[in-house]
C-alpha cells in the first residue's frame, strides 16, 4: 500500500490504524459514528446485489481491521440480507487484542430492521459468538440462535437519533461503525451524526442503474467534507474523510 496523503510512502493498514482510539472521549449523548464504504467509480455501492465483489484483498482486510477499534458494528436489514454477515471478529487473536485495548472481546452487532425480515441462518446468529442487537417496530417472535439475540421494539419508524442515544445510555456504545446500507448511511449525515468516513474506490465500471449510490435519502444541505488520509493499493483509493464543521 502507497499513502498519497498526507505524507507520501510506503504504508499497511496496520500502520495506517496504529493509535486509531475512536472510542476515547465519546460525545456525551450518543457514540463516534464513523461509516465504512465502498463505491464504484459510476457511484454505486454493491455488484450483483453484494459489496464484496466490489473489493479485492485490501478492501477486505481495512473491513476486519477497522472492526477490531470500535464497540459496536451496525448495519441495516438489506445488508445483513445481501451479506449474511458472520461472527463480528472471527480471529482469535483479534479478540484477544480487542481485551489488551479495553474493549469487549466482540463489538456488539446492531441491526436495524423494521419487519424481522432477517437470515436467522447466517453464522451471526448460529456461531454463538458475540452478541446482537436488533431494533424493530415488529411484534413477531424470533427465532432460537446460538448467538445472544436482543431485540429493541420501538413503536412506529426506527429513529436512528433514538438507537444512537440507546446505544451510548443504556448499552455504553462508545465507538460505532457503521457498514452501510446506503440509506442507513443516509440517515446518520441527515441528522448530524457522521464523525469519519472511510471510503473505499473500487477501479470498477458498473452501469448498474438498479444498484444503489453509497448514500440515499434527502440532505436538508449538502455534507462537505475534508480529505484527511489517501492511500492507493491494488488499484483502489483509500479515501477517509472528516465532516467540515
Amino acid at each position: 500500500m502507497h499513502r498519497l496523503l498526507p505524507e507520501a510512502g510506503l504504508t499497511t493498514i496496520d500502520d495506517e490504524l496504529a493509535g486509531y482510539r475512536p472510542f476515547e472521549d465519546p460525545p456525551e449523548n450518543w457514540p463516534f459514528v464513523a461509516v465504512n464504504m465502498v463505491t464504484t467509480l459510476d457511484g454505486r455501492a454493491s455488484l450483483n446485489g453484494r459489496t464484496v465483489e466490489l473489493g479485492e484483498q485490501s478492501d477486505i482486510k481495512l473491513l476486519l481491521q477497522l472492526r477490531n477499534h470500535f464497540d459496536a458494528v451496525m448495519i441495516g436489514a438489506g445488508t445483513m440480507r445481501a451479506e449474511r454477515y458472520g461472527r463480528i471478529i472471527n480471529d482469535p487473536a483479534a479478540r484477544a487484542a480487542r481485551e489488551a485495548l479495553g474493549l469487549q472481546a466482540d463489538p456488539l452487532a446492531v441491526i436495524l430492521s423494521a419487519r424481522l425480515d432477517l437470515p436467522f441462518d447466517a453464522r451471526l446468529f448460529t456461531d454463538g459468538g458475540g452478541r446482537v442487537v436488533i431494533f424493530t417496530h415488529d411484534d413477531g417472535p424470533v427465532p432460537e440462535t446460538e448467538t445472544p439475540v436482543d431485540l429493541i421494539r420501538v413503536d412506529g419508524p426506527i429513529r436512528i437519533s433514538e438507537v444512537l442515544k440507546q446505544l451510548r445510555l443504556e448499552h455504553g456504545i462508545r465507538a460505532l461503525l457503521c457498514e452501510g446500507g446506503p440509506h442507513v448511511f443516509g440517515q446518520l449525515v441527515a441528522i448530524g451524526a457522521l464523525d469519519e468516513l472511510f471510503l473505499t474506490i473500487s477501479a470498477t465500471l458498473t452501469g448498474e442503474q438498479d444498484a444503489p449510490r453509497i448514500l440515499e435519502g434527502a440532505l436538508t444541505d449538502p455534507e462537505r467534507l475534508d480529505l484527511t488520509n489517501l492511500a492507493v493499493a491494488e488499484g483502489e483509493l483509500f479515501a477517509r474523510y472528516r465532516p467540515r464543521r
